[in-house]
């Protein structure tokens, strides 16, 4: 009976590692191939023809890929920093204070969040249309800063909620004033979930090119808009170049995220 038993449970747990391992494959293969080819001698991508870092050299003296790194890059450490501020200020305030409208505001948080990009992208390029305000890689930036708000409140809030809130109260016992009691006991305590907010937030921002197409004006492309531009020409080993270095910035943010998720479950 239990050899049966034992036999019938492996079964299935066979179909489900094969399952698995079909479903991991069609997720990552293209990937693989993407960076297997952007070492790839032939110019035309059409077929392997050797080994070469020609593609990365040559990114080297692009100018235009260049000029959309730092644009990219400009954009998200100000939509992170200014993000992360007012994320965590909200946060703080849906979880420490009650106020009108309490409920309503914590509700909108995750209107981002569940919205289309392509919808989110063009209501915010409408409100800019509507007050005038020419697009620029600053209505880029307040654009990110609209969308990646909500992350970190939501990343925050998790981390207040599994705060004690008797450690506020005996610092406020002690004659901690409000801002020594949050620079003193509950910025620690929070620390993790607000660096992971902000790395997400890094890592959304540098990647998003529905909602930067909608509200980038001239001179203003990041690299998501800089690789669309390139494909018009079609796929060469340096667009896999271009795509291989951004995969590996992200899975570098991503895995620091993990890692300050983990802490923050741990602790």
């Amino acid at each position: 009976m239990n050899h049966l038993g034992t036999g019938r449970s492996r079964g299935p747990n066979w179909i489900l590692r094969l399952h698995a391992l079909a479903v991991y494959a069609f997720l990552y293969a293209p990937i693989v191939v993407l960076v297997a080819f952007s070492f790839n001698a032939d110019h035309r991508n059409a077929a392997w023809k050797g080994f070469t870092l020609d593609w990365y050299v040559r990114l080297l003296s692009n100018e235009t890929v260049h000029r959309a790194v730092a644009n990219s890059l400009k954009v998200g450490l100000v939509a992170t920093l200014v993000a992360t501020v007012l994320g965590t200020m909200a946060a703080l305030a849906l979880s420490r204070h009650r106020f009108l409208g309490r409920g309503l505001v914590g509700g909108l948080v995750f209107i981002p969040l569940v919205v289309p990009e392509i919808v989110m992208g063009l209501s915010i390029l409408t409100f800019f249309l509507t007050i005038r305000q020419p697009l620029s890689l600053y209505t880029v930036m307040l654009a990110h800063i609209a969308f990646c708000v909500s992350y970190v409140v939501i990343t925050v809030r998790a981390r207040l909620a599994g705060m004690d809130p008797s450690l506020e109260e005996a610092a406020a016992d002690l004659g901690a004033t409000p801002w020594e009691t949050f620079r003193l006991v509950t910025l620690p305590q929070i620390l993790p979930g607000v660096v992971s907010g902000a790395l997400l937030c890094f890592t959304l921002s540098f990647d998003d090119f529905v909602i930067t197409f909608f509200t980038a004006g001239v001179g203003a492309n990041t690299l998501p808009l800089t690789i669309h531009s390139m494909l018009k020409f079609g796929v060469t080993p340096e667009i896999n170049a271009v795509s291989t270095l951004m995969l590996g910035c992200t899975v570098t943010t991503m895995t620091l995220y993990t890692w300050m998720e983990r802490k923050r479950s741990d602790g």
